[in-house]
C-alpha cells in the first residue's frame, strides 16, 4: 500500500478531508495522483502533507519493511468498505512500526506455531491445540492472570482500535522480505469490558494457530480454542465438578472473576464439556436475555492494557536507538526528566543509519535551543549574539 494512502486511511481521512487539512494547498485529485505514484509533491507540499498526517516528512517515503497478512479477513465483511480499509491501514502501520522496533532492539522469537498450524476437522479438536499451546508456553493448567502480557512477551502484539460495534477483532502476521514471520497481532475494539476483551484476544489467537479443514467452521473452532485456552477443562471440572444439574448465579460470578471471562462464555464452555445439560444452558440463555446481560453483564472486569510498546520505546530511547521525536510519534510520552538528560551510547549511535543519526542530532539541537531560550543568559541561537535576561 502506498505510504501516503496508508497514513491517510489509518487516520480515517478521505481525500477531501486531507485536502482541507492541508488548507487547500492541493486538490484531492493531486493527492490521488501522489497515492498512485503518478506524480510527486513539491517540498512545500510534502511538508504540509506530513504535518496534516502527523508525521515527519521523511516518513512519507519509507519503503515498507514488512508485508502484513490478515487471518480470517472475511470477518471484516460485516463492516463498510471504508471502515475495512481504515482498520487494515491501522494494523499495517502499527505492525510495521513494531517490527522495525524489534529489529533495532535485536528481538526475535520463534513463530513455528504460525508456520505449523494445527489442522482441525471439527471445532472440538481445537481443545488439543489449546492444551498444546499452553504446554509450549509453560502456562500449566491454571487461570491466566495477564493474557495481554503473555501474548506480548511472544511478540504477538495486542492492538486496540476505536471501531464500530460490529467489529470484534482480527488477527494478522507480519513477514519479512523472505517470507519469515516476524510478529503476530491480535486486534480488539477499545472500550469493552476485560472479560469480553480477553475472550476476543484468545479467539484471535485461535485464528492464528488453527487451520480448519473444509466443512469445519473457523469461527466455531476459534471460539472453542479460546474457551479451552482460558478455561482448561481439567481446572474447570476440578472447580465445579464433572456434571451439574443446576448452577447458581453466585457461582458463575465467582468463576468469572477466577478465569477472567464472561458468564456467557463460561456457560458455553460448560455445555461443550457436558458439565451442564442443553436444557440448563437454555434456561440460563433465557435468563441472561431477560436480565439484559447480553450487552452488559454484572461486574464487568477491567480491560487489560498493552504495555510492550511503551516499555520497548523507552528502552530504545535510553540506549540511543530512537529519538524523543520518534518515541512521541509512536504515541508514547517521554518523561520530562528522561528527555532532558539521556545517556549517550556512542557505539549504538554510530551503528545507526546516517538519516537516523541526523534526525537524532536535530532533535538534540531543538532541545538545546529550547533550553537556552528559557534560560536567563544565553546566546541568541539565530544570530550568535549574547543576550542577558533583561534584553531577552
Amino acid at each position: 500500500m502506498n505510504r501516503i494512502k496508508q497514513l491517510r486511511l489509518a487516520q480515517g481521512l478521505s481525500l477531501d478531508a486531507l485536502a482541507q487539512a492541508m488548507g487547500g494547498l492541493v486538490t484531492k485529485q493531486a493527492l490521488s495522483k501522489y497515492e498512485k505514484d503518478l506524480s510527486k509533491p513539491s517540498a512545500t507540499v510534502t511538508n504540509r502533507l506530513a504535518a496534516a498526517l502527523g508525521v515527519k516528512a521523511v516518513q512519507l517515503w519509507y519503503a515498507p519493511t514488512v508485508s502484513v497478512e490478515f487471518v480470517a479477513y472475511r470477518r471484516l465483511s460485516r463492516l463498510g468498505k471504508k471502515e475495512q480499509a481504515r482498520i487494515q491501514a491501522v494494523v499495517d502501520k502499527a505492525l510495521e512500526e513494531r517490527c522495525r522496533l524489534q529489529e533495532r532492539l535485536g528481538l526475535t522469537s520463534s513463530f513455528d506455531w504460525v508456520n505449523k498450524k494445527r489442522q482441525v476437522r471439527r471445532p472440538d479438536e481445537a481443545e488439543a491445540a489449546a492444551i498444546e499451546i499452553r504446554k509450549k508456553w509453560s502456562l500449566g493448567s491454571d487461570s491466566i492472570a495477564d493474557l495481554t502480557g503473555i501474548l506480548e512477551d511472544r511478540l504477538i502484539h495486542v492492538l486496540e482500535l476505536d471501531a464500530e460495534r460490529e467489529f470484534d477483532g482480527i488477527s494478522a502476521v507480519a513477514k519479512d522480505e523472505k517470507g519469515a514471520v516476524m510478529a503476530g497481532a491480535v486486534t480488539t475494539r477499545r472500550a469493552i469490558s476485560g472479560d469480553r476483551q480477553r475472550m476476543n484476544l484468545a479467539h484471535e489467537l485461535g485464528h492464528l494457530v488453527l487451520e480448519p479443514t473444509s466443512g469445519c467452521d473457523e469461527e466455531d473452532a476459534a471460539f472453542r480454542f479460546a474457551g479451552a485456552f482460558l478455561v482448561p477443562a481439567e481446572t474447570l471440572r476440578r472447580e465445579i465438578g464433572s456434571q451439574r444439574v443446576n448452577i447458581q448465579f453466585g457461582e458463575l460470578l465467582a468463576l468469572k472473576r477466577r478465569f477472567g471471562t464472561s458468564i456467557q462464555s463460561l456457560l458455553r464452555r460448560m455445555l461443550d464439556l457436558e458439565i451442564v445439560s442443553e436444557s440448563a444452558y437454555k434456561y440460563w440463555q433465557i435468563e441472561i436475555s431477560k436480565q439484559g446481560w447480553r450487552k452488559q453483564e454484572p461486574e464487568p472486569l477491567p480491560p487489560e492494557k498493552p504495555g510492550w510498546l511503551n516499555r520497548m520505546l523507552l528502552r530504545a530511547l535510553a540506549e540511543g536507538i530512537v529519538t524523543v521525536a520518534e518515541t512521541e510519534n509512536m504515541g508514547v510520552s517521554v518523561p520530562s526528566e528522561m528527555a532532558v538528560s539521556l545517556p549517550v551510547n556512542r557505539a549504538a549511535f554510530l551503528r545507526l543509519p546516517m538519516e537516523q543519526r541526523r534526525r537524532m542530532l536535530e532533535t538534540q539541537a531543538d532541545q538545546m535551543r529550547k533550553h537556552y531560550k528559557e534560560s536567563g543568559d544565553m546566546h541568541d541561537l539565530e544570530t550568535g549574539e549574547i543576550r542577558d535576561h533583561e534584553s531577552a
